[in-house]
């Protein structure tokens, strides 16, 4: 753990990504799901719920408390990462409820694809703020 950074951060970090996540991606899932098919309604869903997150999380843990990095001045490379994250864990997760079978509601398309795309985005998070003192270009 970075020095400075109080302990539980990480772990709040996720979590409010995590849970802010699947909200956003069942709203947005319930809102459009019927005007999209699977594939396109989990990537929009997946994308959505990914920013909004990255954002409710910036604003919770490190504008109102004051811990946490600040994840505004991450590179634009890292920002490109995260849309990759989005779409992996968006058509990941259309993928994994096709498996499953059955037919499954745009709410939980959503959900679905905003949890596993938040999931790979911690994932990136994580691996970025491991070793926070070396030099970024």
């Amino acid at each position: 753990m970075p020095q400075g950074t109080p302990q539980g951060v990480t772990t709040a970090s996720l979590l409010v990504i995590i849970l802010v996540a699947a909200a956003v991606g069942a709203v947005v899932g319930g809102v459009i799901g019927t005007s999209l098919e699977t594939a396109p309604l989990a990537l929009v869903s997946g994308f959505v719920a990914t920013v909004v997150a990255i954002v409710v999380r910036n604003k919770l843990l490190n504008r109102l408390s004051g811990v946490g990095a600040d994840d505004f001045k991450i590179p634009g490379v890292i920002a490109v990462f995260a849309v990759i994250a989005s779409i992996a864990g968006s058509l990941a997760s259309k993928e994994v409820l096709d498996n499953v079978g059955g037919e499954w509601s745009p709410v939980w398309i959503g959900t679905v694809a905003g949890l596993a795309s938040a999931i790979l985005m911690s994932f990136l998070m994580i691996t970025y703020h491991m070793y926070p003192d070396t030099l970024r270009r």
